[in-house]
């Protein structure tokens, strides 16, 4: 699920970003003089990188779904990331954009927390999930303590 909806927002990112280039561009908008053609370049390259960033936690999600184990460092640093990310642009979405955007960050943001907590501790391969039996020393093993 989690990662369904970084997909989508990957997408949105891209789209509102090409949104924005377009009207600086139309407009021919400067900011404290820069030129507007590098203003859509950056704005088209953020709107992208940020895009990427976005499917790639995605398609991180969904290896770790695929392979039920626990998410790797890296990928835990960039869903730390992203749920730090989410977490302060849902604050400020409030205020600007409203309580929908509010809510839909909050909800990602739980489902970027929930794919990190889920798993639990990671594990090795070859390691079993839980113990069958407690194992107990051979007669005439080791002394017991006094």
């Amino acid at each position: 699920m989690a990662a369904l909806v970084l997909l989508v927002e990957a997408v949105g990112i891209v789209v509102l970003n090409g949104i924005m280039a377009t009207f600086v561009d139309a407009q021919q908008m400067s900011l404290d003089g820069l030129d507007p053609d590098v203003m859509v370049t950056a704005t088209w390259g953020l709107g992208i990188g940020t895009g990427l960033l976005l499917a790639l936690a995605a398609v991180l999600l969904l290896v770790v779904a695929v392979r039920d184990r626990a998410p790797g460092r890296l990928t835990r640093i960039l869903l730390i990331g992203l749920a730090v990310v989410h977490g302060v642009l849902g604050a400020l979405t409030v205020g600007l954009v409203g309580w929908n955007a509010f809510a839909f960050m909050m909800v990602v943001l739980g489902l970027l927390v929930a794919a990190l907590i889920v798993y639990g501790e990671e594990r090795a391969a070859d390691e079993p999930a839980e113990p069958t039996e407690p194992t107990e020393p051979a007669a005439g093993g080791a002394a017991s303590p006094a």
